[in-house]
C-alpha cells in the first residue's frame, strides 16, 4: 500500500533535555524517523530544545526549530509552517503530553496526528479510562482506582488493600510513584503524586510487587499486521521499575504456554488499540499461577524500544515512522538482511543484558534503594552467547571500576530492599553460603537468574595459580565473561600474564553479527559482538580505517554532548573515504546505530576489550578525544601497546592532566592561574589554604569532574572534608586551589591542526566562579567582558593550543576576577578534548565543530575550511536541566561538583528572551507577575538591592525571611517579613504549601545540612515552584521576565538564523 496521499509534510516533537526517565534514546528514534520520513520524501520538520542531539543538526530534517517544548511554543511553530501531520510518538512522554496539550487548545485543526492518536494517548495515559479499556478487551489488569486527592485515596484503599502502588498519570520513569504500606505512607506519595502528574490524577493500584515483569515490543501497521519484535525479561521482580531494572533478552524463564499467552494479549491490545507504529506493553506474571496482568502500554517508542532494536538489529524508530504515514511491514525491506521484509519477527541466538548507571557517586546523601520510581540516568548492553558472559560483560560496561562481581558486606535487609548493588549482594550472599531458597524468598528473583550467578561464584573458587594454566580452565573462564583483569585479580598474577597465556594458547574473541534472524539469512550490516566460540564472522578489509571509541552510558558529568561528537566524528571520516569503526555499549544512543558507522563493535571499553577489536581490525589509527573521560582513561593503555592516537598525541593529555606539569607550561607561557597546593596529610592542608588564603577550592587529585569537590572558608570546614569525603593520604593527595571568588567563569572551546587556531566559541557563564561549568548556564557572544578581556582569552587559548601540540578540539575554562579596578584573566583548567559545550556551540555559529576535528585528525588543515567568526545577529543560552524532583533528599544548591542530567538552548534576538526560552526548555516557567521570596546568605545581604529593585519595578511583591528584609529596606517600599521554616506558624512552609509563593531565591553557604535553607529548596523542587539559587541567575531571571513583557515569544527555525552554509558539510 502507498504511502497517504494526504501527508506530504510532518512535524516530529522531540523529548527536550537528557533527564532521569527520558534519555538519549529518543535522539535515537526522532533521527532514525526524520530519515525514515525524508527517504520517503515526506518534507519533515523538527522541534526540540535539546543542543546536544543528532536530530537538530541541520541536515538531519528539512526545518529545525531549537524552541522550547511548550504547547504554545510548539503552536506557534504549526502555524508558521502548515504540516499535514503531526508525529508524536518520537519524543517520549513530553512529545505526547505537547501533543494532547495541542489538542485541548484546538492547535490541531486539519492535523493529522500520526503513529498513536490522541484517543489512545488518552486511553493509555489516563489510568482510568486505561483499566476500563483493557477491561472492555478481555486483558485483565490490578485493582485500581483513579484518584484525584488524597481522601479518595484513602477511600480506595479500604477497597484495594495496603500495599498498594501509587502511579501519577502523564509521567516520565514513574516521576511522583511509589509504595505505600500505611496511611502515612499513602498520605505522603499520594500528594506528591498528584502534584507531579500533568491531570492531577494518581492510580492507585493492587500491590504485585514480587512477580515476574516482562516486556514486549510489538509493530502493527495499518492493515491490522502485527508483529513481535522481541521480549525482554525484568531479572529483578515488579516494585521496581523497569528502568532501574536488569533486564535480559529474549526472556530466559518463560516457559511456551506463558509466552504464547502473552505475546497473544500484546498482539490483541494494539490492534485493539489501533497503533500504527510501535508500542512497549508491560507485564506481571504471577510465578505461582500463571495468571497475569496488563501494567503498563506506552503508545510509542520508548527506552525498551531502543533496547529492543539494538538487541535485535530491528530499527524499531525507522519503520514506526513509516508505518506511521502509510507504509505497511510487508512492504518495507528489513535493513539487516536486505532480504526479508519488516513483518518478519527477529530470532535471537544470543543473550543480551541490560544493566543501568545511577548517579548516587555525585549524590552521596540519597536513598540508594531502588523501586518504582526512576533515579538512574543511563544503561549499558551487553551481548554473550550466555547469561554468564553477558552479565560479566555489561557489568565492566558500567566504568564504575569493576572488572565483575565483588565481594562487599551483606545483610538480609540489603537483599530484602534492593539497591544499585544488588547483583553484587547476590554474589556475596551466595560467597557466604546463602542458600538460593533463601535468596530468592528475600529478593524474589527468579532461581535460574541466582543459579546462574552461583555458577560463576562457584567456577572462581576453581581459578587458583596454578590452575590458570589450564587451557581448558583458561577457556571456560573467558567463554564465562571473565576479563584478563579479574582472572589476574582472582589467580594473584599480572593483567600481562593471562594475556600471554591466552596468546600462548590460541584463546582469543571471536566476533559474530547481530543479523535478526539466527544466521538463517545473510546479514548485510557489520554490528557485531564478541565471544569466545571457535567462528569468527567479521571480515576485514584492507581499505584505510579509524577506530573511534564512545563514552559508554549516559551519567552525570559524561552525557549525550560526547556520543553526539563519536556521530560526527564517524559521518565525517565516512564521507572522507575512510572506513569507520564504533566501539560502544550504549544502547540508547545514535553512535550505536548500525548506520552511522562502517562497524559496530557492541562491547565493553576496557583496553582489553578495545584492544582486541585493534589487533583485529588494523586501523590507522584510533580517536580518543570524542568519548569524554572513559576514551580518555584507555589513552595511556593504548599507546603503551604501539597503538597511534589520532589527534592530540597522548603527552599533551598527560601534560593537562598532571598539574604540576600543566602549572610549568602556564610558567612557561606567561598564562596566570590560581595559586595552589598539594597536600597528603591534614597538617600540610592547612599550611597550604594559610598560605594562599581562604576560600579555598578541595578536590581529590585522582578524580576529575568534580566528583568530591568542595569550596571551603575556614580550617574547620577543611578538616571535615578531609575527615568526610576523602581519605587523605601519601598515596592519595588532595588539590587545594584558591577559590577566585565573585569571579566570572569563561569556556572556550578551538579547533586546532598543530600550526593554527580557529577560537569557535567564547561562553559567559551567567552564575558565578564556583558552579561547576557543566552546571552553569552560559550565553554566547559574551555579555558583560570587554574588549580587551576577550583579546587575552584569545591569546591564551592560541598560545595554549599550540604549546599543547592539539590537534582537533580543546576546551579552557577560564577566570576573570576584578583586581584593582581591571580585569585580570587567570586560567583554570584545559582538556584537549571534545567538552560538552561542543553541541552547543556549534549550533549557536552554524559550524560543525567535531566533524572539521576529526578531519583535522587524519591530516586536513584549518585553512581547508576557510573558517571565519561569524557576526551572530542573535543570542544562544545554553541552560542544565537537573534531576532533583526524581531524587528524594537530594539538595538543590549549585557547586563545583556537577550535579545535572541535560540540557537546554534558548536562542533569540537579545539574552532575554533567549534567557527565559532556555528557561522553558529546562521546565522552570519563570512567572512574569506574583509573589517573590528571597532569602540569602549574609555575605549575599549587602548585593542584593539592585535585585530587589528591579523585581519591585517589575510588579513583584517581594517577601523576604527577617535578615534579607532588614537589608532591603531602604530600597524597597513594602517587604512582607515571614518566619523560616523552623520559626513559628505561619512561615515559608505554609506559604509555599498554600500556593503563596511564585518564585524562590535562596542562596545556600557552605554544606548541606537539614536547615531552614535546605527545607526550602527542596519543598520548592517538589512542589514544583521555580527556584533560584545564585544571584547571577536572579539577576539573568529578572532581565528574562523583562524582555518578555516587553515584546512577546517568537519563533524561528534554525535554517534561518544559519543561512551560511556549514563548512563542515560538502
Amino acid at each position: 500500500m502507498p504511502k497517504y496521499k494526504d501527508i506530504d509534510s510532518v512535524l516530529v516533537i522531540g523529548s527536550g533535555p537528557i533527564q532521569i526517565g527520558q534519555a538519549a534514546e529518543f535522539d535515537y528514534s526522532g533521527s532514525q524517523a526524520c530519515k525514515s520520513l525524508r527517504e520517503e520524501g515526506v518534507k519533515t520538520i523538527l522541534v526540540n530544545s535539546n543542543p546536544a542531539t543528532i536530530q537538530t543538526d541541520l541536515e538531519i530534517a528539512d526545518k529545525i526549530y531549537l524552541e522550547p517544548l511548550t504547547p504554545k511554543i510548539v503552536a506557534k511553530i504549526i502555524e508558521r509552517e502548515n504540516p499535514d501531520a503531526l508525529l508524536p510518538t518520537m519524543g517520549g512522554q513530553t512529545a505526547l503530553n505537547v501533543a494532547t496539550k495541542l489538542s485541548e487548545m484546538g492547535a490541531l485543526k486539519d492535523i493529522k496526528v500520526i503513529g498513536s492518536s490522541i484517543e489512545t494517548i488518552q486511553r493509555v495515559e489516563d489510568r482510568e479510562m486505561f483499566a476500563n479499556f483493557m477491561k472492555k478487551i478481555g486483558e485483565p489488569v490490578p485493582k485500581y482506582r483513579a484518584v484525584n486527592s488524597v481522601e479518595e485515596a484513602f477511600e480506595a484503599v479500604e477497597e484495594i488493600g495496603f500495599p498498594v502502588i501509587v502511579r501519577p498519570a502523564y509521567t516520565l520513569g514513574g516521576t511522583g510513584g511509589g509504595v505505600a504500606k500505611n496511611k502515612k505512607e499513602l498520605e505522603e506519595v499520594v500528594s506528591h503524586g498528584l502534584k507531579m502528574s500533568l491531570v492531577n490524577q494518581v492510580l492507585i493500584d493492587q500491590s504485585v510487587i514480587g512477580w515476574k515483569e516482562f516486556e514486549y515490543e510489538v509493530m502493527r501497521d495499518r492493515k491490522g499486521t502485527c508483529i513481535t519484535v522481541c521480549n525482554m525479561e525484568n531479572v529483578d521482580p515488579m516494585g521496581i521499575h523497569t528502568g532501574e531494572s536488569i533486564v535480559v533478552a529474549p526472556a530466559q524463564t518463560l516457559s511456551d504456554e506463558d509466552n504464547q499467552k502473552l505475546r497473544s494479549a500484546a498482539l490483541k491490545i494494539i490492534d485493539a488499540l489501533g497503533i500504527e507504529g510501535g508500542c512497549n506493553i508491560q507485564f506481571a506474571l504471577n510465578p505461582e499461577t500463571g495468571d497475569y496482568l496488563v501494567i503498563e502500554v506506552n503508545p510509542r517508542v520508548s527506552r525498551s524500544s531502543a533496547l529492543a532494536s539494538k538487541a535485535t538489529g530491528y530499527p524499531i524508530a525507522k519503520i514506526a515512522a513509516k508505518i506511521a504515514i502509510g507504509l505497511t511491514l510487508d512492504e518495507i525491506q528489513n535493513d539487516i538482511t536486505k532480504e526479508t521484509p519488516a513483518s518478519f519477527e527477529p530470532t535471537l541466538d544470543y543473550v543480551v543484558t541490560k544493566i543501568p548507571r545511577w548517579p548516587f557517586d555525585k549524590f552521596r546523601e540519597i536513598d540508594r534503594r531502588i523501586g518504582v520510581q526512576m533515579k538512574s540516568t543511563g544503561e549499558v548492553m551487553a551481548i554473550g552467547r550466555t547469561i554468564e558472559e553477558s552479565f560479566h560483560k555489561a557489568i565492566r560496561s558500567l566504568d564504575i571500576g569493576k572488572e565483575g562481581f565483588y565481594d562487599t558486606n551483606v545483610t538480609e535487609e540489603d537483599l530484602k530492599y534492593p539497591t544499585d548493588k544488588r547483583l553484587f549482594k547476590i554474589y556475596s550472599a551466595l560467597k557466604k553460603g546463602w542458600s538460593i531458597e533463601k535468596i530468592h524468598k528475600l529478593t524474589k528473583i527468579d532461581k535460574f537468574f541466582l543459579y546462574k550467578i552461583l555458577n560463576i561464584v562457584k567456577f572462581e573458587k576453581k581459578l587458583t595459580k596454578k590452575s590458570i594454566k589450564d587451557p581448558k580452565i583458561l577457556r571456560k573462564a573467558k567463554r564465562m565473561g571473565f576479563s584478563d583483569k579479574k582472572l589476574a585479580e582472582i589467580c594473584n598474577v599480572s593483567e600481562r600474564y593471562i594475556r600471554k597465556l591466552r596468546r600462548k594458547y590460541g584463546i582469543r574473541p571471536a566476533y559474530k553479527i547481530v543479523d535478526t534472524c539466527a544466521a538463517e539469512f545473510e546479514a548485510k550490516t557489520p554490528y557485531y559482538y564478541s565471544t569466545y566460540d571457535d567462528v569468527d564472522e567479521v571480515e576485514v578489509s584492507d581499505k584505510n580505517k579509524v577506530l573511534i571509541i564512545g563514552s559508554g552510558p549516559i551519567r552525570i558529568g559524561q552525557g549525550i554532548e560526547f556520543d553526539y561528537c563519536c556521530v560526527h566524528a564517524a559521518l565525517a571520516l565516512k564521507n572522507e573515504g575512510f572506513e569507520t569503526i564504533m566501539v560502544n555499549n550504549n544502547p540508547e544512543t545514535v553512535s550505536t546505530d548500525y548506520d552511522v558507522s562502517d562497524k559496530l563493535y557492541f562491547e565493553p571499553l576496557t583496553a582489553e576489550d578495545v584492544l582486541e577489536i585493534i589487533e583485529k581490525e588494523k586501523p590507522d589509527g584510533v580517536i580518543v578525544q570524542f568519548g569524554g573521560q572513559s576514551s580518555i582513561n584507555l589513552a595511556e593503555d593504548l599507546e603503551k601497546e604501539g597503538v597511534k592516537i589520532l589527534g592530540t598525541p597522548y603527552e599533551s593529555i598527560d601534560k593537562v592532566e598532571d598539574r604540576e606539569r600543566f602549572t610549568k607550561v602556564l610558567k612557561k607561557l606567561g598564562i596566570p592561574h590560581p595559586p595552589y597546593g598539594i597536600a597528603r596529610s591534614f597538617k600540610e592542608a592547612k599550611k597550604i589554604a594559610k598560605k594562599i588564603g581562604y576560600p579555598v577550592l578541595v578536590r581529590p587529585s585522582y578524580v576529575l569532574g568534580g566528583r568530591a569537590m568542595e569550596i571551603v572558608y575556614n580550617d574547620k570546614e577543611l578538616k571535615e572534608y578531609i575527615e568526610e569525603a576523602v581519605k587523605v593520604s601519601p598515596r592519595h593527595p588532595i588539590l587545594i586551589d584558591k577559590f577566585l571568588e565573585d569571579a566570572i567563569e569563561v569556556d572556550v572551546d578551538a579547533l586546532s591542526d598543530g600550526e593554527d587556531v580557529f577560537i569557535a566559541g567564547i561562553m559567559e557563564h551567567i552564575e558565578e566562579a564556583g558552579v561547576h561549568s557543566g552546571d552553569s548556564a552560559c550565553v554566547i557572544p559574551p555579555q558583560t567582558l570587554s574588549k580587551e578581556t576577550i583579546e587575552t582569552i584569545e591569546e591564551y587559548t592560541r598560545k595554549l593550543a599550540l604549546e599543547l601540540k592539539v590537534v582537533g578540539l580543546i576546551n579552557i575554562q577560564y577566570a576573570v576576577k576584578n583586581e584593582n579596578g581591571k580585569p585580570k584573566v587567570y586560567v583554570l583548567e584545559a582538556n584537549p578534548r571534545a567538552s560538552r559545550t561542543v553541541p552547543f556551540v556549534s549550533k549557536a555559529i552554524g559550524i560543525s565543530l567535531a566533524k572539521i576535528a576529526a578531519m583535522l585528525m587524519v591530516g586536513k588543515k584549518l585553512s581547508d575550511f576557510n573558517l571565519k567568526n561569524r557576526k551572530l545577529k542573535h543570542v544562544a543560552v545554553k541552560e542544565s536541566v537537573f534531576p532533583f524532583v526524581k531524587l528524594p533528599g537530594a539538595d538543590v544548591r549549585l557547586g563545583p561538583e556537577m550535579k545535572s542530567t541535560g540540557e537546554t538552548m534558548g536562542i533569540d534576538k537579545n539574552f532575554g528572551l533567549a534567557y527565559y526560552k532556555s528557561q522553558l526548555g529546562a521546565d522552570m516557567k519563570i512567572p512574569t507577575s506574583g509573589n517573590i521570596l528571597i532569602s540569602v546568605k549574609d555575605s549575599d545581604k549587602g548585593k542584593i538591592k539592585d535585585i530587589v529593585k528591579k523585581a519591585e519595578k517589575l510588579g513583584f511583591n517581594i517577601i523576604a525571611t527577617k535578615g534579607t528584609a532588614e537589608a532591603i529596606k531602604d530600597v524597597v517600599k513594602n517587604v512582607k517579613v515571614i518566619n523560616k521554616v523552623s520559626e513559628k506558624s505561619p512561615n515559608i512552609k505554609d506559604a509555599l504549601l498554600n500556593g503563596e509563593i511564585d518564585l524562590v531565591i535562596n542562596t545556600p553557604h557552605g554544606k548541606r545540612s537539614m536547615d531552614d535553607g535546605y527545607i526550602m529548596r527542596r519543598m520548592a523542587v517538589d512542589l514544583g515552584i521555580p527556584y533560584i539559587t545564585t544571584l547571577a541567575g536572579a539577576r539573568a531571571a529578572l532581565n528574562a521576565i523583562e524582555a518578555v513583557k516587553q515584546g512577546k515569544i517568537n519563533v524561528k527555525s534554525l535554517n534561518e538564523y544559519h543561512k551560511e552554509p556549514d563548512p563542515a558539510v560538502t
